[in-house]
């Protein structure tokens, strides 16, 4: 397992569950897996399926935790009260750590998706609103996100993390989808910018909906390696 800034070692992660990728295919190569709790996206059969690989492979599972708006995919930013907001991440964390024990796993980390991912790295009320629905489970995040400061000041782990898909603005910001250059698509690319964002995150992701996603994080996992990475789960039951 790596920590926080632990040099030499890299957490692979991407998002499953979805209902629109190859989860299996992504559980063989990833090293922690981010699965939809049903806001956004997934359904109890396929929390099932990914909780059950990935106990199978030894990956680490993630709830992430999303507005309630399948329709969008998440992806649009949403007004919800802060007691609001709470309960919904309480539900979703609390509907997959159920299905994970019965799986024989635990969910070990949270992850907010989408425009909650963003909302929070900026906002200070929907972050404590995430925190406090989610029990004491450390998180995921940008750096310099809200949500992972206001974490550490209440004393629970938190790892950084980077986007080799994605494009990033002068501030360090991901560029809208709608943005030129939001989007790397040659698995090429994407993997030789993971093992640049490698040396200042703790977990490069590959976006699980992205087309090829597979392929993609094959690519990312063996250019990682390439490069004399250790590519080892960040997380642990304590964290």
């Amino acid at each position: 397992m790596c920590t926080a800034g632990d040099p030499g070692r890299v957490d692979l992660n991407a998002d499953l569950g979805e209902e629109v990728t190859d989860d299996e295919g992504l559980l063989a190569v990833v090293t922690s897996a981010n699965v939809a709790c049903g806001f956004h996206a997934g359904t109890p059969a396929t929390m099932q399926a990914v909780c059950a690989g990935a106990v199978r492979r030894e990956v680490t599972l993630g709830a992430q935790v999303s507005y309630d708006d399948r329709a969008r995919f998440g992806r649009v930013e949403l007004e919800v009260p802060a007691e609001v907001l709470r309960e919904q991440v309480a539900e979703q964390v609390g509907v997959l750590s159920a299905i994970a024990a019965a799986e024989g796993g635990e969910v070990v980390y949270l992850k907010p998706h989408g425009a909650l991912y963003h909302r929070v790295a900026r906002d200070e009320d929907q972050a404590a609103a995430v925190l406090d629905g989610s029990g004491k489970l450390p998180v995921m995040g940008m750096p310099g996100s809200v949500l992972l400061s206001m974490a550490q000041a209440r004393g629970r782990a938190s790892r950084l993390e980077g986007f080799p898909d994605r494009g990033y603005d002068a501030d360090g910001r991901l560029l809208p989808r709608d943005q030129p250059g939001a989007l790397v698509t040659d698995p090429a690319r994407v993997a030789s910018r993971a093992v640049e964002l490698a040396a200042s995150v703790d977990s490069v992701c590959v976006h699980g909906d992205s087309p090829g996603a597979v392929r993609t994080a094959a690519a990312v996992r063996r250019e990682l390696e390439a490069a004399g990475l250790l590519v080892v789960t960040c997380w642990s039951s304590t964290a």
